[in-house]
């Protein structure tokens, strides 16, 4: 199995559902406009059948058509803030967790030495 058809195969559900809500989302904004789905597949630069994938939510269809489509409906500038490190909030967490260490660290640290005591290491 390559590499590409293990990631499409272990694709997490909720993955899969936000990939399909988007395709579901380009479609609206494509009948909305008027376009059929050959002047659509033209403008993007695609095929019908990977337009109709794309639109499905197929995983296989490459993250650049999904973004030229976007593009195309001037929602493009949306990319660039999906993995903004201010949404990520596992991080933001680990950071605050690492910080609380550090200052439990010092405040003993800082307390030993107001004291006069030493740390004991453990």
């Amino acid at each position: 199995m390559s590499k590409a058809s293990l990631a499409l195969s272990s694709l997490p559900p909720e993955a899969a559902s936000s990939l399909a809500a988007l395709g579901e989302r380009l479609a609206l904004a494509r009948v909305r406009r008027n376009e059929s789905q050959r002047q659509w597949a033209l403008r993007i630069g695609v095929s019908v059948p990977t337009l109709i994938r794309m639109e499905r939510g197929d995983p296989s269809v490459s993250i650049g058509v999904y973004a030229t489509a976007l593009w195309l409906l001037g929602l493009s500038g949306a990319l660039g803030e999906i993995a903004s490190p201010v949404k990520d909030l596992r991080a933001l967490e680990a950071d605050v967790r690492a910080a609380a260490r550090t200052r439990a660290v010092r405040r003993q640290a800082s307390l030993a030495a107001r004291t006069g005591k030493k740390r004991e290491a453990g």
